[in-house]
């Protein structure tokens, strides 16, 4: 899963009169202009201590994200798929309600609304990753969750470079649906589907995200919307798991998937874009596959073979492509 902040290069162009700074999941940014921390552009005089440091975050955060998933798959025989969402976003919730105490006043029904939505996405997109990486290997899945904000970013881009990396992209995943023999050697059709389907989640996520980001001030939305997410996956996580969602160890555990997925990668990350040009941010957010795979390997003995890391290194490549080709656009714009 990927953590919850995400730096919206893919959503720049589709709003009108928006600035090349990242958007993220709940926060405002403030504009930028070239040469400042956050700007799309590389800041003159070349990489600083700060920008090191910024790198080491991001990093961390992507490490933290995808080794708390590896946790919560181990965690799933205790509590069931829908129990172990439950239970994640009822914890981030409580941490980031704690920590933001978001106020209640003061906002429209247009504001509520995109909370809602946002939430009822969230948890979604949660339990969709989560059913899919309950059949199929964290790094498929992680690879297959990353086709959504790739295609966000082909459709915003509208150049023809980004055909080519939808076609990288494409036979990344083609080569690791086990099609040609080998690799992940036929992974589960309705694991396959649940991760294109959490795909989808993660790109009307990264839309809403960017929305409640400018209605709501720094993570106040972020939090709300947590909020909305864990109340909708509660009831469905209580009628498949019951009372194994209030045994202490796995309360335990799960909170440490909460923390590991939601609270230290969104300090991290909003640490690093104060100090990172956005395009170096999403370079590094498109490697979330690759530790994903390897938080697998280690943790859950998920074997990667030569095909699946080929197939995880197209879609990579696609992303990491999208991503140089929008920013060089916005550079001209």
């Amino acid at each position: 899963m990927s953590s919850p902040l995400y730096c919206a290069w893919w959503e720049v162009p589709l709003s009108s009169g928006a600035t090349s700074s990242s958007v993220t999941a709940g926060a405002a940014v403030p504009a930028v202009t070239p040469g400042e921390p956050g700007a799309p552009g590389p800041a003159g005089g070349g990489p600083s201590p700060r920008s090191f440091g910024a790198l080491g975050l991001v990093l961390s955060g992507c490490v933290s994200v995808q080794f708390g998933g590896a946790v919560a798959v181990s965690l799933m025989p205790r509590a069931g798929v829908l129990g172990i969402v439950a239970l994640r976003l009822v914890l981030a919730a409580v941490v980031l309600l704690v920590a933001c105490r978001p106020a209640l006043r003061g906002h429209s029904r247009a504001d509520w609304g995109t909370v809602l939505v946002f939430g009822a996405v969230m948890a979604a997109m949660n339990s969709l990753f989560y059913e899919a990486v309950d059949r199929i290997p964290l790094g498929a899945g992680v690879t297959l969750e990353v086709l959504g904000p790739l295609s966000l970013s082909v459709i915003a881009s509208r150049r023809l470079i980004n055909v080519l990396w939808a076609a990288c992209a494409l036979a990344g995943v083609f080569l690791l649906s086990g099609l040609l023999g080998g690799g992940a050697g036929g992974l589960d059709p309705v694991g396959i589907a649940f991760g294109l389907g959490a795909a989808l989640m993660w790109a009307t996520y990264i839309l809403f995200s960017a929305r409640t980001g400018r209605r709501f001030p720094q993570a106040d939305g972020l939090a709300l919307a947590m909020g909305v997410g864990a109340v909708l996956a509660l009831p469905l996580g209580v009628a498949e798991s019951g009372a194994k969602l209030l045994v202490p160890s796995t309360v335990g555990l799960a909170f440490g998937v909460a923390v590991l997925s939601s609270a230290l990668p969104y300090t991290f990350e909003l640490l690093a874009l104060r100090r990172l040009p956005a395009a170096t941010f999403s370079v590094l957010m498109s490697l979330e596959p690759a530790i994903a795979a390897t938080a697998g390997f280690l943790i859950l003995g998920q074997a990667v073979t030569v095909l699946d890391a080929v197939a995880i290194a197209l879609v990579i490549g696609a992303s990491v492509g999208a991503v140089l080709t929008q920013f060089r656009t916005l550079g001209r714009g």
